[in-house]
């Protein structure tokens, strides 16, 4: 569920203008300005869904701590920032603890491709979800339209399976949100910030997560 409002105003992005070689540092320094004013601003906007991160980093944890796992999945820049949150809470975010069991389902070039070729692109994910996923797993699906037919049937798949859903996208109304027990919606419309407030949001989850987590090693240990 999402208690971001649809009547939010989402932040615009300008697009560069095209410049002269010689016009480059100028036009650098005037990106870079306004990034950062945007920046500010969404940012702001996005820490009043502190409370949906809380449920979204809750899930994670309850998750992964009592022996499920996490199935990540997106197109595109999506499909990197799949993989990128996958990296860091197999591998290692700031903390030395156990690893924990997230899968991207976007890596596996033979799977991939078998599935394109032999029934189509659409059905991508959805057959791994199936193939993988179980009661208490998670699925966190990337998408900065939320209208990506392959990830649709993926959450629909993870419906079956008896799967939660998270939802990460922009602040456009879209099919994929009406499949997601949370969504985070960033308050931006532009696909570059869009994925730059993810990429926001998968640091501040990963840190919570593996806090809590390598917390609870700690106390087994004792």
């Amino acid at each position: 569920m999402s208690i971001v409002s649809r009547d939010e105003q989402a932040v615009p992005m300008p697009p560069i203008e095209p410049v002269a070689a010689m016009d480059y540092h100028a036009t650098i320094v005037n990106a870079l300005a306004c990034r950062r004013s945007t920046l500010d601003v969404a940012l702001s906007q996005l820490s009043t869904q502190a409370m949906v991160l809380t449920e979204v980093a809750i899930l994670l944890v309850e998750a992964l701590r009592t022996g499920h796992k996490v199935l990540a999945v997106g197109n595109g820049g999506a499909a990197a920032q799949a993989q990128h949150f996958a990296a860091e809470l197999v591998g290692r975010f700031k903390r030395e603890r156990a690893p924990y069991a997230v899968l991207s389902l976007t890596t596996d070039t033979s799977i991939l491709t078998a599935i394109a070729n032999d029934y189509s692109y659409q059905d991508v994910f959805e057959r791994q979800v199936l193939a993988l996923g179980r009661s208490g797993d998670l699925l966190l699906a990337f998408s900065t339209s939320g209208e990506s037919e392959n990830i649709i049937r993926a959450a629909k798949a993870a419906q079956r399976s008896l799967m939660a859903v998270i939802v990460l996208t922009s602040d456009r109304p879209n099919r994929l949100e009406c499949l997601a027990n949370v969504t985070v919606r960033v308050p931006v419309v532009d696909t570059a910030l869009t994925q730059e407030l993810h990429m926001v949001v998968i640091h501040i989850l990963c840190d919570l997560v593996e806090s809590e987590l390598a917390a609870c090693e700690g106390d087994t240990g004792k």
